[in-house]
């Protein structure tokens, strides 16, 4: 959603802009941002599972600051300071599921220099939150342990990816608690974007999956299944079995009829 000029605005007016956002993941764009702005997240399939909402500012995030508004009361989310770190993301619990209110005021300014405060938002069930106050990484998929049989037949039908691949390199980030897996791709069973891409001069298919610091994922050798869900336009880890572990308990299943969803094998 792109919200015009705040310089249209009447000069005069105290009144505050109101938007309604219909949709449980999205992006709001304020361009020159003036006064305040309240915006409603009411999406239109409200159903009480959508429980955690996390807010992702822009890598150039300016003028405005994020606040959560709870029983008459502002808390604040998203500080204009915090704009710039571009992998910041900020989540907490939505008292009123089916509505949240988020309100931005802007900063005062002394010049008309072009800013532009803009984040995207996803509204999470709590079944995808890292715990119960969801601290500032509450994306997470990876649990930091192995998927038990049940979860994994789970992932493979529900994941957003699940690709066959082998570690290229693992890199760490410690000031924003996350690691990248790079992997290297065999197959592309799932893919919710264009996440796992073909290099053109190599031919080969790869992409980048994240996961958390404290999972210390190190560089293996060896072929897996990776799945998990996107977020903000990146991949998280969920669960990554061994490929063979996985074929043994996937054909196991299926011959006793427990296999929740088909999965085309090799």
């Amino acid at each position: 959603y792109s919200l015009g000029s705040g310089l249209s605005w009447e000069p005069r007016s105290r009144a505050v802009e109101q938007v309604h956002l219909r949709c449980t993941e999205g992006s709001l764009e304020w361009m020159y941002p003036a006064r305040a702005l309240r915006v409603v997240l009411e999406p239109n399939l409200s159903s009480a599972q959508h429980t955690t909402v996390c807010i992702k500012p822009a890598s150039d995030f300016q003028g405005a600051s994020i606040y959560v508004e709870r029983a008459g009361q502002l808390h604040l989310v998203v500080s204009e300071a915090e704009g710039a770190r571009p992998h910041h993301v900020s989540c907490f619990s939505a008292h009123t599921p089916q509505r949240v209110a988020l309100f931005l005021q802007a900063s005062p300014q002394r010049d008309i220099s072009r800013r532009t405060a803009s984040f995207q938002y996803e509204l999470l069930s709590n079944q995808s939150a890292a715990g119960p106050d969801f601290k500032k990484m509450a994306l997470v998929e990876a649990m930091c342990r192995p998927c038990d049989n049940v979860e994994l037949l789970l992932a493979i039908c529900s994941s957003d990816f699940v690709v066959k691949g082998s570690i290229r390199n693992v890199s760490h980030d410690s000031e924003n608690h996350m690691s990248q897996v790079d992997v290297s791709v065999q197959k592309v069973y799932r893919q919710k974007t264009r996440i796992f891409q073909q290099d053109e001069a190599s031919g080969e298919w790869r992409g980048p999956v994240r996961t958390l610091l404290q999972c210390k994922v190190k560089k293996g050798g060896g072929v897996f299944l990776f799945t998990g869900n996107e977020h903000f336009g990146e991949a998280w880890l969920g669960c990554a079995p061994r490929f063979k572990d996985f074929l043994f308990i996937y054909r196991a299943a299926r011959e006793r009829g427990a296999n929740p969803c088909e999965f085309q094998l090799d």
